[in-house]
């Protein structure tokens, strides 16, 4: 089962560095991670979500490859890989996978001009090293989906008290 966690960070920079971390981790196999947005709230208050990778880009160059193979059926493979790149970043721009993307945005209106989070979906069955590799950064916990021991434990490691209610 998957488990979000958000955490904020007095800017985007160190948000970016543990978001690296976990993709590290990742490719160490101490993680499957399916999403993690870097969420900024700028100094203007802005809010703007920084995506792992662009699922408009995934999108196109899936629907290129499938165009251009279309297109050799009918003689015109350029045509056909212009209209699937076209067609398939669309497609990408549409499908939200992942954190939803509205949760997202009001988390980031809870945070402070110049700040940022870290929104992390993803399993692990090595929560105690990963916790060891991230504590470093700190940051404060903003939500979790883990039970209350577990968020209480995950609290305690980065330096905060108990949860508000």
């Amino acid at each position: 089962m998957s488990t979000l966690v958000a955490i904020a960070y007095p800017d985007r920079d160190t948000a970016e560095r543990v978001r690296q971390e976990l993709i590290e981790a990742t490719k160490e196999h101490l993680l499957r991670l399916e999403d993690a947005v870097v969420v900024e709230c700028d100094p203007d208050g802005k809010i703007k979500l920084h995506q792992a990778s662009s699922t408009a880009g995934v999108g196109a160059l899936g629907g290129a490859a499938w165009g251009g193979l279309i297109g050799l059926l009918f003689l015109a493979p350029l045509f056909g890989m212009a209209i699937g790149a076209a067609s398939g970043a669309l497609a990408g721009k549409l499908t939200d996978t992942g954190v939803n993307d509205s949760f997202m945005r009001d988390l980031g209106a809870k945070l402070q001009p110049g700040t940022a989070a870290l929104i992390a979906l993803g399993s692990t069955e090595a929560r105690d090293k990963l916790i060891e590799r991230i504590s470093p950064y700190g940051g404060e916990i903003l939500q979790t989906s883990l039970d209350e021991e577990d968020e209480e434990r995950l609290r305690a490691v980065m330096g905060q008290g108990a949860a508000v209610s």
